[in-house]
């Protein structure tokens, strides 16, 4: 029993425990957003390309690129993170997925869900 939140979350899997607390699709965006800034940063990097740089060639300000490439900042739009991502010779795949379809056999805080090949959800590649 959680003596903050008065929940036994014993037995449940992370993401339900973050459903309960309301907080799961905020989560899952940040996650996805920190991926995507990790990539556009290593990209710059290893294309020598300054923010300065990107920031003309995105026909925006450095600021701007400063929120775009902020982990955090999930407010960053789609076309501006794959606007971003040909900028540095990528390009940003997005899939839409069924949710794991036997959430009850992962029970347990070390449990594995069950193997299986499942499309990711997000992938920012090259061509």
């Amino acid at each position: 029993m959680n003596k903050t939140t008065g929940f036994d979350h014993s037995g449940s899997t992370f993401d339900s425990f973050l459903q309960e607390e309301g907080i799961l699709e905020e989560t899952e965006a940040i996650a996805v957003k920190r991926v995507i800034a990790w990539q556009l940063k290593h990209a710059m990097k290893e294309k020598r390309i300054s923010k300065y740089a990107m920031a003309r060639q995105l026909r925006t300000s450095r600021s701007q690129v400063d929120r775009l490439l902020d982990p955090a900042n999930i407010g960053v739009t789609i076309g501006t993170l794959s606007r971003a991502a040909r900028a540095v010779g990528k390009r940003i795949v997005l899939n839409v997925v069924d949710p794991d379809p036997h959430p009850s056999r992962r029970t347990g805080p070390h449990a594995r869900p069950a193997p299986q090949r499942r499309e990711p959800n997000l992938i920012a590649g090259a061509r």
